[in-house]
């Protein structure tokens, strides 16, 4: 598995989660009692969509990541937040690159407590022989600080909504329906910056210094239909099915999960390395020993 590629799956969480790393703006109470920075021209119906999906908690969410190849990833599943973001979703196997580590054509994939798990079939040898899962620490492939806003009570699949206030124009698209629901459209551009993304990572080093185009669509309950994030040639895509839909999400057990956290690190390689490479990598290195 190629490290651009798993850049790719972890990218709709940096993304979205990455604008808790904007600094500590000077904000006022509107007359929604929603927060707006001051003198900010950003629609009510942001705002007040903003406050709300921060309450809900969890999420059903389907999602498509796209790095420019036509390919998009498909993930499908919960996210919850509150207390540091957390998913369980299922993921396409075959274009995520993970194939040869599953039978099937999807691949379950848990975030919790700032690690990415991955089911995957035991191998003979190397960090994961005789383990079920696959764990890599989110600082591999975003870098410690943006690693960090992940865990923090304001992270979740609609921090852009958050992050759209840093934009200088947010145009108004007018009315459409989308998944069978009306919506209003919204479109902004962000500076990188915004999103607190470490260049020194591999999703930084992926994302180079392009602006973050956001369209958003909300609904007349103030609600998150769609959020369509394009950063390079990198395109994220969520579209909200069910809000509150609580789940608790726990990590495997340490005894059936092997970390490779340190091979995705060594593996990089300018953010072209490999997940599956480095793997193998340390287990012809365990034959050898």
């Amino acid at each position: 598995m190629k490290m651009r590629t798993l850049v790719a799956c972890a990218a709709a969480v940096t993304i979205a989660a990455g604008a808790t790393a904007c600094g500590s703006d000077s904000v006022k109470e509107t007359a929604e009692g929603v927060k707006e920075k001051a003198g900010s021209a950003v629609p009510a119906a942001l705002l007040r969509a903003t406050t709300k999906t921060d309450k809900m908690g969890s999420a059903e969410v389907s999602m498509a990541t796209d790095l420019g190849n036509g390919q998009p990833i498909s993930m499908d599943g919960t996210y919850t937040w509150g207390d540091g973001l957390g998913f369980d979703v299922e993921m396409d196997a075959k274009a995520s690159g993970m194939q040869a580590l599953v039978s099937g054509d999807t691949v379950r994939s848990l975030f919790v407590d700032g690690s990415y798990y991955y089911k995957v079939n035991p191998q003979p040898s190397g960090p994961l022989q005789g383990k079920q899962w696959m764990k890599i620490d989110a600082s591999a492939v975003m870098g410690d600080e943006a690693s960090a806003n992940l865990q923090s009570q304001n992270a979740d699949p609609t921090a852009g909504l958050r992050g759209i206030k840093h934009a200088n124009d947010v145009e108004n698209l007018g009315e459409e329906t989308v998944g069978g629901r009306k919506a209003t459209h919204y479109k902004a551009a962000l500076p990188q910056t915004a999103f607190g993304l470490d260049n020194d990572s591999a999703m930084g080093q992926l994302a180079g210094n392009a602006e973050i185009d956001i369209e958003i669509w909300v609904d007349g309950k103030d609600l998150p239909v769609r959020i369509k994030q394009k950063m390079g040639a990198m395109t994220v895509t969520m579209d909200f099915e069910k809000f509150g839909a609580a789940k608790k999400i726990t990590a495997p057990p340490a005894a059936e999960t092997g970390d490779v956290t340190d091979e995705v690190k060594a593996g990089q390689g300018g953010a072209q390395g490999g997940v599956q490479g480095s793997v193998q990598g340390g287990m012809q290195g365990d034959a050898q020993g």
